[in-house]
């Protein structure tokens, strides 16, 4: 009796020391100062351009390889609302794919804020 009592309480321990006090715990932090090279190049290689290339593919409208194309999409043609909206959303980006996570959204976001640095 004694030894199942002692793995409850061990479980127990086990199970409620598992938790999250909160989403800064989940997810990078953002950095101070956001810059293109290190923070924002990497989420567009590996979210946009399989279809924002040079040409660009399946009916994108512009190319998002370099700094200046993607601050253009910023500020010009709309890119934060389209990769922040809703998950099937008309219009989302990417295109047909899975919406980007918010901690990545953030990061564009604070690299329009800060000045757009490279």
């Amino acid at each position: 009796m004694k030894e199942i009592r002692f793995i409850l309480i061990l479980c127990t321990t086990f199970f409620c020391s598992c938790s999250n006090e909160s989403s800064n715990d989940l997810v990078n932090p953002i950095p101070e100062k956001v810059s293109y090279s290190r923070d924002v190049k990497p989420i567009t290689d590996s979210n946009c351009i399989p279809c924002h290339n040079n040409p660009p593919l399946n009916g994108a409208p512009m190319s998002l390889l370099t700094k200046l194309q993607v601050q253009d999409a910023i500020v010009n043609r709309g890119l934060l609302d389209r990769i922040s909206r809703d998950q099937g959303a008309p219009g989302m980006m990417p295109n047909g794919g899975i919406r980007l996570p918010q901690n990545s959204i953030d990061i564009i976001k604070k690299w329009q804020a800060d000045g757009f640095l490279e």
